[in-house]
């Protein structure tokens, strides 16, 4: 219909902390696609990636090592059913690890040199920080100029940084245990409405990973990289991967700086996007969108039952705009 123009639509993509036993199962019973995305995996890797996630324990699955291209491949799982059917997309983005999904889906990469790097990625993650020494903690209730000034004065202790600015009011920091600790300590002084720990094993996006970070530059360089075929929003700046050379200095870059989490949100929603469909174990993301614009419309794709309803969501609202059109006399709004 001329003169049309349908809703923009955001893909979004999960990141570490939104894993959990079972996850992916559901979509390789009832999609083949789905199936062949975990065969696709153990291939890539060398070993079976579906025990762990599909059947745990826990503890296995939430080794950074694993948890990684297991979050990966169970996104990609989900993407892959829903994907069965046409569906555009304005943007793609993915909270930390997810911005690797994101450049999958976008074609940036292929999957099985994804698979492989997220699992060096988690490696080298962990072994940047002995066990036990990093910490991370959610900061509720200040913003970005009090966190700020929380961590600068925390530094006595040791090594602290804003790590995700995650939506308004919800602020992540990390670094050394002890200057964490601080931190906490000032921040609830401050004013902070809460101030949680995270049970995570690894301080992410702060000084801490820079030497993760070098040794990860070296894989990413060895992988095949093209231009993405949809814009991918970079943590790292909240801007547009849109060429193949940008793409290894902004995950490089991705995970020893702050993730812009709110920033990316914000800039597709500036772009025209309305609704956001995340895809992926959880609903982390879903409610951060929420946080940031109550006025956005969030679907959740992890399971067949919210392809299904996705689908359905979709078709009524491309009914109800033909409807529109056909009442208006061929004008969107």
């Amino acid at each position: 219909m001329t003169g049309t123009s349908s809703p923009k639509i955001a893909f979004v993509f999960p990141g570490q902390g939104s894993q959990a036993v079972g996850m992916g199962r559901a979509l390789s019973e009832r999609f083949p696609e789905a199936r062949a995305v975990y065969d696709e995996a153990a291939d890539a890797l060398g070993w079976d990636l579906a025990t762990p996630s599909f059947e745990g324990p826990e503890d296995a699955l939430n080794l950074t090592a694993t948890t990684q291209p297991a979050l990966l491949t169970a996104s990609i799982a989900a993407w892959r059913a829903l994907a069965r059917r046409p569906l555009e997309a304005t943007y793609l983005a993915g909270h930390s690890l997810g911005e690797y999904t994101a450049l999958v889906c976008a074609g940036a990469v292929p999957f099985a040199q994804a698979v492989r790097l997220v699992h060096q990625r988690g490696r080298y993650m962990q072994e940047a920080v002995p066990a036990g020494t990093g910490l991370m903690a959610a900061v509720l209730g200040l913003d970005r100029d009090a966190v700020a000034a929380v961590c600068r004065d925390a530094s006595s202790a040791g090594v602290v940084d804003a790590a995700n600015f995650n939506a308004p009011g919800q602020i992540v920091i990390a670094g050394e245990r002890a200057a964490v600790e601080r931190a906490m300590e000032l921040a609830r002084a401050a004013g902070a409405k809460r101030v949680i720990a995270l049970s995570v094993s690894v301080p992410s996006h702060c000084r801490l990973m820079r030497g993760a970070a070098e040794r990860l530059k070296d894989d990413l360089l060895r992988a095949s990289w093209s231009a993405p075929a949809i814009p991918v929003i970079a943590n790292a700046d909240a801007k547009p991967l849109v060429t193949a050379d940008a793409i290894v200095p902004s995950l490089v870059r991705q995970l020893s700086s702050p993730l812009l989490w709110e920033d990316s949100i914000r800039a597709m929603i500036a772009g025209g996007v309305s609704t956001f469909i995340e895809i992926g174990p959880g609903r982390v993301l879903s409610g951060l969108i929420r946080k940031i614009d109550r006025g956005a419309r969030v679907l959740n794709v992890e399971d067949p039952a919210t392809v299904d309803a996705a689908w359905a969501a979709l078709d009524g609202a491309s009914a109800r705009e033909a409807a529109f059109v056909r009442h208006a006399g061929g004008v969107a709004p």
